[in-house]
């Protein structure tokens, strides 16, 4: 049996366990996994608390981007209600422009129709005196001219009143 070699091996076996229970290997092996396991559940406690703060962060930027969404959705319409009201305001600015525009030309075309009609006139009168000067002139003796000189001299104070 000394000679056996598993028998040996059994020794050495032996040997080596009572060395470690001697030394309080099992022990120190046993605080070291449970410190192992206790840092492990330390960790995941960290983990599970910072999952649920990244959660509720995710939550809260969400919340806003719905937040923000609906701002902007509001703010569009406001937009677009303005846009709406400016091009009505710019419309009614133009059509009362070009009315006064034409309220403009049309006084114009007024005054030149009345400048035109007092240019005939002026200038018919120079005709006619023109004519009358020289058909009285040609036609009318000169006491008869100084008659009718003298007769218009005494009507013109009535006239002129």
């Amino acid at each position: 049996m000394f000679q056996d070699p598993t028998f040996w091996v059994l020794v050495a076996f032996i040997g080596f366990i009572g060395v470690l229970v001697y030394f309080k290997v099992p022990g120190m092996v046993t605080k070291a996994l449970d410190a192992r396991a206790e840092k492990i559940q330390m960790d995941l406690e960290e983990a599970d608390a910072l999952l649920k703060e990244a959660q509720d962060l995710l939550a809260s930027y969400q919340k806003k981007q719905r937040d923000s969404s609906d701002e902007s959705q509001a703010i569009q319409a406001r937009a677009r209600e303005e846009a709406k009201r400016i091009l009505e305001n710019g419309r009614l600015r133009l059509e009362e422009s070009l009315q006064r525009r034409e309220k403009l030309a049309m006084d114009r075309i007024t005054q030149a129709e009345a400048s035109a009609l007092s240019e005939i006139q002026a200038l018919t009168v120079d005709i006619a005196l023109d004519a009358t000067h020289e058909l009285l002139a040609t036609n009318v003796s000169d006491d008869k001219a100084n008659a009718m000189l003298n007769d218009a001299i005494k009507e013109l104070p009535d006239r002129l009143n």
